[in-house]
């Protein structure tokens, strides 16, 4: 089961915290999300933790803080799906 929790503003970056069934589960949803990020080219940082938590972090370094780059890739993350495909 994931966490569909929301952003959060935490300084200058966006922050959402998932929690999966499992590490496959995770690490899958976690290349859906470089997929992602690399189609955009907008990376954001990805924390893989406890063997079934995933943080990601997004702000625009070279911006030194939170830009529409980083709205807009958390939104693309948002229609993402959590779960693969059977």
């Amino acid at each position: 089961m994931a966490d569909e929790g929301v952003w959060r503003q935490e300084g200058e970056s966006l922050v959402r915290d998932y929690e999966f069934k499992d590490f496959a589960e995770a690490m899958a949803f976690v290349n859906r999300v470089a997929d992602a990020a690399e189609d955009a080219n907008h990376h954001p940082d990805i924390l893989v933790h406890g063997w079934n938590n995933v943080r990601l972090t997004l702000t625009t370094h070279s911006a030194g803080g939170l830009t529409d780059n980083d709205r807009e890739m958390a939104e693309r993350i948002d229609g993402l799906p959590l779960r693969s495909s059977p």
